[in-house]
């Protein structure tokens, strides 16, 4: 992508908010009040990673050199150090975006499970990908072992650290989207959420939901945790007060969702909330993907639609409804986190 054509999406009115709208389709089907779905896949470069990552890694760039600002990086060029990242494929594209952006160089890590459309936005940025045999955990793993042998900064989207700086600033970018979201709720078009489904990996986003859309909520305030029941690992970590890693190959058609260990600082936010844990299988994922294409004509990755999987499975199970408190008054937030794939 062209540098001006780059600043022109990440800079001024390339952070405009993006849609909320409501599905009165899907709320019916599933006789619900509302069902509100925010378009994260409407932002620069196409989905709400863009909103952690670039700015956590040019904060980090200014911090390492001491510069006030974009300007002040972009004129200290090729002298800058380079930025290091583990991804599943969109938190490396804002980091290369950032690199780019400032003028440096992106070293992004991948587990070998990323798909080669994905690889190709990266390096179109100006980022180098690095393929790692095996998950997003073994990824993590050599992106950090890269920024201690002194190859660049690391600008991580999960830690074990809690107070980790770069880590919280990751997750401080995604509490714009409800700082658009206390703005477009006080129309008259929407009521008051009461419950909100939102998809995790490592669990930054759902999060820094989970804390800014608290004076939004009516009650029962429900605040529920999508993820594959074979990445569960913000599930684990819930129950057993840590992140622990999650056993198996992690594999799963929300390739986005594909993470083994919780973050400690999304995971201790998730408990602070009271947050709630839905996991959902394969074919739930496929079929709300679908579910939203039909409703309401959005076309998105399977990852993007997870939270519509949680609903889906809570909403035509009886049992479910009633341990949720999910009626024909509720009142559900969605996330379409990234467009099509």
């Amino acid at each position: 992508m062209h540098k001006t054509r780059l600043h022109h999406l990440l800079s001024g009115d390339g952070f405009q908010p993006t849609p909320l709208i409501l599905s009165p389709l899907l709320a019916d089907l599933y006789q619900l009040g509302q069902v509100q779905l925010k378009l994260e896949s409407q932002r620069p470069l196409g989905n709400f990673k863009v909103l952690g990552g670039y700015h956590a890694a040019l904060n980090a760039l200014m911090k390492a050199t001491e510069s006030p600002c974009l300007e002040a990086l972009q004129r200290l060029g090729a002298s800058l150090p380079g930025l290091i990242c583990a991804s599943d494929g969109n938190h490396g594209l804002a980091v290369a975006a950032a690199a780019g952006e400032a003028g440096t160089s992106a070293l992004i890590y991948l587990p070998s499970s990323v798909k080669t459309s994905r690889i190709g936005r990266i390096e179109s940025l100006g980022g180098r990908v690095e393929r790692v045999p095996g998950t997003y955990e073994d990824a993590v793993k050599q992106a950090s072992l890269a920024a201690s042998a002194g190859r660049g900064i690391l600008i991580p989207d999960t830690t074990d650290n809690p107070d980790d700086p770069v880590v919280n600033d990751v997750m401080a970018g995604y509490t714009r989207i409800t700082s658009e979201l206390t703005h477009q709720l006080q129309s008259n078009t929407f009521c008051p959420p009461t419950h909100v489904l939102v998809q995790a990996g490592v669990g930054g986003l759902a999060a820094a939901i989970a804390k800014g859309i608290q004076p939004s909520l009516a009650q029962p305030g429900r605040i529920l945790v999508v993820e594959p029941e074979t990445a569960a690992c913000v599930k684990l970590g819930l129950e057993m007060g840590r992140p622990v890693l999650f056993p198996g190959n992690l594999e799963t058609c929300a390739q986005m969702l594909s993470c083994g260990l919780a973050s400690a600082p999304a995971l201790m936010t998730l408990q602070q909330y009271a947050a709630q844990s839905v996991t959902v299988n394969e074919q739930q994922l496929r079929n709300a993907a679908t579910a939203l294409k039909q409703s309401d004509g959005i076309a998105c990755s399977i990852s993007a639609a997870a939270g519509l999987a949680g609903l889906i499975q809570i909403a035509s199970d009886p049992l479910l409804r009633a341990r949720y408190q999910l009626n024909s008054s509720s009142v559900v937030l969605l996330f379409v986190t990234e467009g099509a794939e």
